[in-house]
């Protein structure tokens, strides 16, 4: 029986503990996407309050992919001193962190990143804010390339994973969703051609960091969208996913257009409202041979427990408790076994938007 303060080992990377900080978006870079103090000592407090596995921030890897102002970039090679100084921060705290690589695709704002939207088709969706322009073959190409080098980047510099962005209406779950891909073409129509741009640029990453090298990916298991991924074709992209040689999905669920059941739900303050993603997680589980973790309302120890030790599930992951409570990890093994105090309100991301990085509110205001 798995334990939740068990080591996990994924790849070659060895865990102290099954809980995994799910990444957010921080507002804590400078504009053009380099790591700042600000973000590094975010990540220290985590390190330090006992998390198994930081994942970073969604970090755009081509800058038409940027959404919002003070995200992380690496589609660059400037910023490598400012990445080694934070990995090794990291390292210095006894912590580890993975990379997360996003390109918001249809979801990317003009405003903030400065180039054109795009996306697989040039369509109107619930999620975005304009029509996009379609991406061409040669420009899909050129994308997977860009991962492959955010990947490599974050490899040689001192990260010790990356995550792909698969998740939340995002350019691969765009591609998977046939609400927002109606491409006829290779990387359209049936689940296979949808499922192939997220094979593809998995591919290509880890034909650059190379076999032993932790990837993993954030996958949606339901768009929670009428037209959207349904969870019969997230099973065929995760088993492909598996097959290929991903070593860990975390299973979420869907959009910013998804009404009460985004990513981020609030009103969770009962046990029965926590975990909401996790029967999707089980039969992902039951489906592959990866390690599966799941994110989504997690505010007590008892619930997290119960996922590893009675699901069957790797670990869990979770982020909005932990920007009230860095330490949580800590307290829960200290013999502290409270749930979290995060009240799921959501108002942590303001002050992000007013650069000056997300934070709980409600001691505060």
């Amino acid at each position: 029986m798995k334990k939740i303060f068990e080591e996990i080992t994924i790849n070659k990377l060895t865990l102290p503990n099954r809980i995994f900080r799910s990444a957010t978006w921080e507002g804590m870079c400078d504009d053009d996407g380099r790591p700042t103090d600000q973000l590094i000592q975010c990540y220290r407090d985590m390190t330090e309050g006992g998390i198994g596995l930081i994942i970073s921030g969604y970090t755009y890897v081509v800058q038409s992919g940027k959404q919002l102002p003070g995200k992380m970039g690496l589609h660059t090679n400037d910023f490598e001193d400012d990445y080694r100084k934070m990995f090794n921060a990291i390292h210095e705290a006894g912590g580890k962190i993975a990379i997360q690589l996003v390109h918001a695709g249809g979801q990317a704002n003009p405003k903030v990143s400065g180039c054109p939207q795009e996306a697989p088709s040039a369509i109107e969706a619930a999620q975005f804010d304009s029509v996009p322009e379609a991406m061409s073959e040669t420009r899909i190409a050129e994308v997977i390339t860009a991962f492959g080098n955010a990947a490599e980047r974050a490899a040689n510099w001192g990260a010790d994973a990356v995550q792909l962005h698969g998740a939340h209406g995002y350019l691969l779950n765009q591609f998977l969703s046939p609400l927002t891909n109606q491409r006829d073409d290779n990387y359209g129509g049936s689940i296979e051609n949808r499922a192939r741009f997220s094979i593809d640029v998995y591919n290509e990453i880890r034909k650059r960091v190379g076999p032993d090298y932790p990837v993993m990916i954030k996958l949606n298991a339901c768009d929670e969208l009428e037209g959207g991924l349904q969870i019969d074709d997230a099973l065929y992209a995760a088993k492909a996913l598996s097959k290929a040689g991903i070593d860990l999905i975390e299973v979420s669920s869907g959009t910013g257009a998804s009404g009460d059941k985004t990513p981020v739900r609030t009103g969770i303050n009962k046990p029965e409202k926590e975990a909401y993603n996790l029967t999707y997680a089980q039969k992902i589980k039951e489906a592959v041979n990866c390690k599966i973790i799941a994110v989504g309302g997690f505010r007590s120890l008892e619930t997290a427990e119960n996922a590893v030790a009675d699901t069957g599930l790797d670990g869990i992951s979770l982020s909005r408790p932990l920007i009230r409570e860095p330490n949580l990890a800590a307290r829960w093994k200290s013999g502290d076994t409270s749930p979290s105090t995060c009240i799921s309100c959501n108002k942590c991301f303001v002050p992000g938007l007013k650069k000056k990085g997300i934070y709980c509110v409600v001691d505060k205001d």
